[in-house]
């Protein structure tokens, strides 16, 4: 079981403090690991920018303690996102909803609207509260990168670029959360996640898929994301040892993310049996992908997962980190 835990007054103050002054502090999210920022105060969110690496054209989702606090933010709000706020906040679902014009430019990325969560994890829900207003928070990585799921990989990602880290263990879902536009004249899923296209029809009846040329920037739609420095190839089952072995045979090693054990010992294979339980596979794909990057493997061999809703996120994050085979950051993600 991960653990979750609250933040002592101590550390509550000092992140505030940080806030309150413009400086960046990363938090957990029952997702991944955050890199807030005042979102009233445009010089620190460059600095979240700065310290990713990040394009200024790319919008942050704004963490709020509560929906109550929505029309201080959005503006022409529709019933459905109320009604998606009531089945799913706190938690994993970001909504798509116009801007008020008061809202800073390097928030929405310079367009007329703006992605808003409000997330569950209880140290999330202290600090939000404790600090009494939005934090931008972009998943605390490089640009381009796997996301963190623990505060380790946040140290290793950003080092001293972060004046603090809370510390609430590891991420409970382990993916970015899903997203959904409520601009458009039906609703529209632009990001899957842990909540799932089906839920999200119970709720509202009918939604699209996939974005079309009016549907507004969000992350995760780059063909490239979430991706390790060495190159991910996903496989077919019936094909992964194959593969093993003509890496075998050209004296390169491989690192291999399967749902099974190996069917034989090999040298120069670093194997990790993920199991096949979409919700485990999921919470565990970042820091196995993060293990599998430090092997000094010449490929990262991932075992194609099932078709289902289930899966559908973490489908969605292996096509991304596969795209290009290439250990150039061009893509980017938030929480």
């Amino acid at each position: 079981m991960s653990r979750l835990r609250r933040a002592t007054q101590k550390e509550l103050d000092e992140a505030v403090t940080a806030l309150r002054n413009g400086e960046l502090v990363a938090f957990p999210t029952e997702t991944v690991y955050g890199l807030g920022a005042n979102a009233r105060n445009p010089a620190a969110l460059r600095r979240i920018f700065e310290a990713k690496g990040r394009p200024v054209s790319h919008p942050l989702i704004l963490h709020l303690d509560s929906e109550r606090f929505l029309p201080r933010w959005a503006m022409e709000i529709p019933e459905s996102a109320y009604k998606l706020a009531e089945q799913f906040w706190p938690g994993p679902l970001t909504l798509i909803l116009r801007s008020n014009a008061d809202v800073s430019e390097l928030l929405t990325g310079g367009q007329d609207t703006i992605a808003i969560r409000v997330p569950s994890h209880p140290m999330a829900q202290q600090l939000l509260t404790a600090f009494g207003g939005g934090l931008a928070a972009p998943s605390a990585n490089r640009f381009g990168r796997l996301s963190p799921t623990r505060p380790e990989h946040v140290r290793e990602e950003l080092g001293d670029a972060v004046r603090l880290i809370l510390d609430g263990g590891e991420s409970t879902i382990g993916l970015e959360s899903t997203i959904v536009s409520l601009v458009e004249a039906q609703p529209r899923l632009l990001r899957p996640g842990n909540v799932r296209l089906d839920q999200l029809r119970e709720v509202l009846g009918d939604v699209q898929v996939g974005p079309v040329e009016s549907s507004p920037r969000v992350p995760g739609s780059l063909a490239s994301h979430y991706a390790p420095s060495i190159p991910v190839v996903i496989v077919p089952t019936f094909n992964l040892e194959l593969r093993i072995d003509a890496l075998l045979t050209q004296a390169r090693r491989a690192a291999v993310l399967a749902q099974r054990p190996p069917r034989k010992a090999q040298t120069n294979v670093t194997w990790i049996n993920a199991g096949r339980r979409a919700d485990v596979f999921a919470h565990d794909l970042y820091a196995n992908l993060r293990s599998l990057d430090k092997s000094g493997a010449a490929e990262i061999l991932v075992e194609e997962v099932p078709e289902g809703p289930q899966w559908e996120a973490v489908r969605d994050r292996l096509q991304r980190a596969s795209a290009t085979g290439s250990n150039e950051p061009v893509g980017d993600d938030l929480t």
